[in-house]
């Protein structure tokens, strides 16, 4: 027997962000922006990984995002200078909660390579 399912995953754009100045001393600065195609999923964690998945230390206003079903949600991702040469990816994986009612089996990580 066979069975058909469509997949859909979340999006984030620039598929290569590239950091510039912040107005924090020793910090460098890049914008992002997440897109969520799915509608069994609302809830978004930021990650920022080493190229060998290790996580590195970041800032963001939010680091667990809510993003409604065909929304878009703009954010920024602050990294300390000494650790821009180790910064390889930034992440976003869906993430469900007890309380959203409906619970998805899929998770869903798209990430962003840093040039």
């Amino acid at each position: 027997m066979l069975l058909g399912f469509q997949a859909q995953a979340h999006e984030m754009t620039p598929a290569y962000p590239k950091f510039g100045y912040s107005h924090i001393k020793g910090v460098s600065v890049t914008k992002m922006l997440l897109w969520n195609r799915r509608d069994d999923a609302s809830y978004y964690q930021i990650g920022v990984f080493t190229g060998d998945w290790k996580e590195i230390p970041f800032a963001s206003m939010q680091k667990l995002i809510k993003v409604k079903h065909t929304k878009k949600y703009p954010f920024e991702v602050y990294i300390r200078n000494v650790d821009l040469e180790r910064v390889s990816y930034i992440c976003t994986s869906s993430k469900s909660f007890k309380g959203e009612g409906r619970r998805t089996i899929i998770t869903s990580r798209i990430c962003s390579k840093v040039k």
